[in-house]
């Protein structure tokens, strides 16, 4: 219906071509299902060897089979590599992992904590993993999505990050006490993305829980970079969070920056923003005036766009999968195929490379497994089928497991010349890296869904559309179903409509006799009825839209005109 393409329209247009059979990539020789099959073997080969070894640590060591905590203290492998195991088709192992999580995982805790990792790996990874629990076949409570355990964790979890954001520009802190809030002589300067990196998780969970704050501090955020950007349009890489100064005022698409850019496309798609993608809009601009060099994107200085760095970083990568995402697939396609080059010279992206030498920089050759180019692979190959994509892919495969697989799971490469390994498995090689590739050789997955096939969930708030496609990956690649953000909530012309029943209820009452006819039982839409047509009060102008789409909040047998609802109990007027 009109309602689901609102939601779903933007990123289904890319995402609603299915894979022909015996398509391009067969005719290269490429054996699609026996790399996907490849990727779920790499899956378990680490995910086994994480639990076996160093859960409940954070992250597995791999050299030496142990364990240790990185960003928190909350076994963020296991958050992080939860939705994957469902994108792979494991409900059994998705529903046992729910369980332990539950049990053993605790926030309130003595620790310092990244702000932006704890939101896009625990709290994005909690989201995503609430919002498919029922598809995994949780049980899953009454009043699910608006309710559920999962839920419950990720607002805990962004609720220890709030004092980050109380400061006088509205720009968070980097770092936050999960205990205690933001330590007495906390460092101001964040990066950029650390501040624009919230919205998709946030507006999320204000969605699902009511509780506007979390949507309101992470637009505050985004806003005060915007209000921050040079005179020619550009964003420095960290600024102080009091004084609003820009501290590092190198401008481009890379580290300390990638994600806010991303987040305004995404926020944007996800809330169906004007606002967001006009300044995603505007950002472009400026960046293809001043950063763009033959389809590599450099580091300029902000206030004069002169070239700071001629240097492509791996976390850059995303760069074209964003672009395709904005339907500018032909620019994406050309920077992809120039990074591509960069694989292929390496086995894997360097994580800085210097475009004029055309070799790697100094401390900086190696590759922490980082998923990047290959999830803008998935991105275009969903939007052109073009074989070459599939071909990076097989190259992903194979130099992985060539250079970085160990008996324990598989090491951060530390240099990409010598093929050294680091003792060191990052979550987002489970929850990113392993997943994008899956689903660039896996045509058919439920997240490639088109919208042919959904589910229809009843709430508290009405029946709402789930699961029909569309979904929005956080940075950490955790999937948001963005239909999921109009089940459990009234919209803002319903909510003054309830206003403006109060209003005209308490008015008349000492006058007139008010009442509301109950409904019939067969369900035929029926009015509120008034000694006096109240319909031509000046607070109708804001009900446009009720006419257009069946209101979220109706229940089956009767139309939301026929009853006051309070906290979901519903009132006629002989009460």
């Amino acid at each position: 219906g009109a309602a689901m393409q609102r939601f779903l329209g933007p990123l289904l247009c890319l995402w609603a071509l299915r894979l022909p059979a015996g398509g391009g990539a067969a005719a290269r020789g490429l054996d699609v299902a026996s790399y996907r099959e490849r990727v779920r073997a790499m899956f378990y080969h680490a995910y086994e060897h994480y639990l076996e070894s160093a859960f409940p640590y954070d992250e597995l060591r791999p050299l030496t089979c142990d364990g240790q905590d990185t960003w928190g203290s909350f076994s963020l492998t296991l958050i992080d590599a939860l939705d994957t195991l469902l994108i792979l088709g494991n409900v059994s192992e998705f529903q046992r992992v729910v369980n332990v999580l539950q049990e053993g995982v605790d926030f309130d805790i003595d620790v310092n904590a990244s702000v932006f990792e704890t939101n896009i790996r625990v709290v994005g990874g909690l989201l995503s993993a609430h919002l498919l629990s029922r598809k995994a076949g949780v049980e899953v409570e009454a009043g699910w999505p608006c309710s559920g355990p999962l839920l419950r964790m990720a607002e805990e979890a962004a609720r220890k990050l709030l004092p980050a954001f109380q400061t006088p520009t509205g720009m968070p802190y980097g770092t936050v006490n999960l205990l205690h809030g933001v330590n007495p002589g906390e460092t101001p300067v964040t990066c950029t993305a650390g501040i624009g990196t919230f919205i998709v998780e946030f507006a999320t969970l204000s969605h699902l829980t009511g509780d506007p704050v979390f949507e309101d501090v992470a637009r505050k955020a985004l806003k005060a970079l915007w209000k921050n950007r040079s005179d020619i349009g550009l964003v420095g890489n960290h600024i102080d969070v009091i004084t609003a100064k820009w501290v590092a005022q190198d401008a481009g698409i890379g580290a300390g920056v990638d994600s806010y850019f991303e987040y305004l496309v995404k926020g944007a798609i996800l809330l169906q923003d004007k606002e967001l993608m006009s300044m995603f809009l505007e950002y472009n601009k400026a960046i293809k005036n001043y950063t763009k060099f033959d389809d590599w994107y450099l580091w300029v200085q902000m206030y004069k766009g002169t070239v700071s760095m001629p240097v492509f970083q791996s976390l850059e990568a995303y760069w074209p999968g964003l672009q395709s995402l904005i339907g500018d697939v032909d620019n994406a396609m050309r920077t992809f195929l120039n990074y591509y080059t960069v694989w292929k010279q390496f086995g894997g992206l360097p994580e800085f490379y210097n475009i004029p030498q055309g070799y790697t920089v100094d401390k900086r050759e190696g590759y922490p497994l980082r998923p990047e180019l290959i999830e803008s692979a998935m991105y275009l190959y969903r939007a052109t089928r073009d074989p070459t994509l599939l071909e990076l892919g097989r190259d992903a495969v194979e130099s992985i497991e060539k250079i970085s697989k160990v008996d324990c799971g598989f090491a951060t490469i530390k240099d990409l010349r010598d093929h050294r390994l680091d003792n060191r498995m990052e979550s987002f090689f489970l929850a990113e890296t392993i997943k994008y590739l899956y689903l660039l050789f896996d045509p058919d997955n439920f997240i490639h869904n088109d919208g042919s096939d959904f589910d229809v969930v009843v709430t508290p708030y009405g029946e709402c559309v789930l699961n029909a496609g569309g979904y929005i990956f956080n940075t950490e690649a955790h999937p948001i179903d963005p239909a999921a953000l109009h089940c459990c909530r009234k919209r803002k012309e319903e909510q003054w409509q309830v206003e403006d029943l109060m209003r005209e209820f308490y008015s008349r009452k000492k006058t007139k006799k008010f009442t509301l006819e109950r409904a019939p039982d067969h369900g035929e839409r029926e009015n509120a009825k008034d000694t006096e047509d109240a319909s031509s009060e000046k607070a109708g102008e804001r009900r446009t839209s009720k006419k257009s789409s069946h209101s979220l909040l109706s229940c089956p047998s009767q139309s939301f005109n026929s009853k006051l609802a309070v906290l979901g109990q519903v009132f006629l007027d002989n009460t």
